[in-house]
């Protein structure tokens, strides 16, 4: 097993390990303590991904991010968490905003996440008015009923679409998946019968959330998520429930009468390239902040 330490103070921004991990944009990391969301860790508490390729484990403590694993663990870090992301450029094209500057202050550091589009695209497809607690629970649900044990560990990773394209509406039910079962089941079975969803990293914005949307399941708000979490569109933004109590409250002028409207406006307030950026601080904030109004 590799190890090693990636110093704070070398990265542009830092890097704020529980914010970019608990903050709804991923479901596929397990906590060494076995409380993700559910109460901050401590320097001893431990990261953990189970990959196709290996086995991950990440903690911050005194002032680094030390890590651990196989499978070329650093590589894995450093992409999964976007550590080349140069955080004080991308808050420089932000407009001047007291909401998000209040959002950045918050919590300066939280990184974008990259996962893997089949298991984003499954996480995502199960948040359909689900908290984020109740979202990682169906997920861990799957990997630990359907996943793909690591070798040399007895950590599962996520299922491969061949997997969950061979169960049943009701297996997946009887994990708690409710209406979303078959949305799961036939969107594996779509990716395992070749439908790519990594296709839409190439295509044009617009052009890549249409495309995701032909996945059972997956709504235009859907498919923003897995651009914006795992396929490198960071204009994207996701219009959850906390963005549109945002656009109510704080910026009514980017209210329309479509998602794609409505989205192209808040896109723009928000800066453009980075708006995805911005969406997450702004999502974390309210979602977890005591009186952000």
């Amino acid at each position: 097993m590799e190890a090693g330490a990636i110093e704070l103070d070398g990265l542009d921004g830092g890097c704020a390990l529980t914010a970019t991990l608990e903050s709804g944009q991923s479901y596929l990391w397990t906590r060494s303590d076995g409380l993700m969301y559910q109460a901050p860790p401590t320097e001893q508490t431990w990261y953990e991904l189970a990959h196709e390729a290996g086995f991950l484990r990440v903690r911050r403590r005194a002032g680094r991010l030390e890590w651990e694993g196989t499978g070329d663990p650093k590589r894995v870090l450093m992409d999964r968490l976007r550590l080349d992301d140069d955080l004080p450029s991308i808050y420089a094209e932000f407009p001047e905003d007291p909401m998000l500057q209040a959002a950045i202050n918050y919590v300066p550091g939280m990184r974008l996440v990259r996962d893997p589009p089949f298991a984003c695209l499954i996480s995502f497809i199960c948040s359909a008015q689900m908290r984020v607690e109740r979202i990682y629970g169906m997920q861990r649900a799957l990997t630990e009923t359907y996943g793909t044990i690591v070798p040399g560990t007895d950590a599962k990773a996520f299922p491969t679409p061949e997997a969950l394209a061979q169960t049943t509406e009701a297996d997946l039910r009887a994990l708690g998946l409710g209406y979303r079962a078959p949305y799961v089941r036939e969107t594996a079975a779509m990716v395992a019968d070749g439908t790519d969803p990594t296709t839409a990293a190439d295509m044009p914005y617009e052009d890549a959330r249409s495309y995701l949307t032909q996945f059972t399941g997956v709504g235009e708000k859907v498919a923003d998520c897995v651009l914006l979490f795992s396929l490198d569109h960071l204009e994207a933004v996701p219009l959850d429930t906390w963005i549109r109590k945002s656009i109510e409250r704080v910026y009514p002028a980017c209210a329309r009468d479509s998602y794609p409207a409505t989205s192209k406006a808040i896109r723009t307030q928000f800066g453009g390239t980075y708006a995805g950026y911005a969406q997450t601080y702004l999502f974390h904030y309210l979602r977890t902040s005591e009186d952000p109004w």
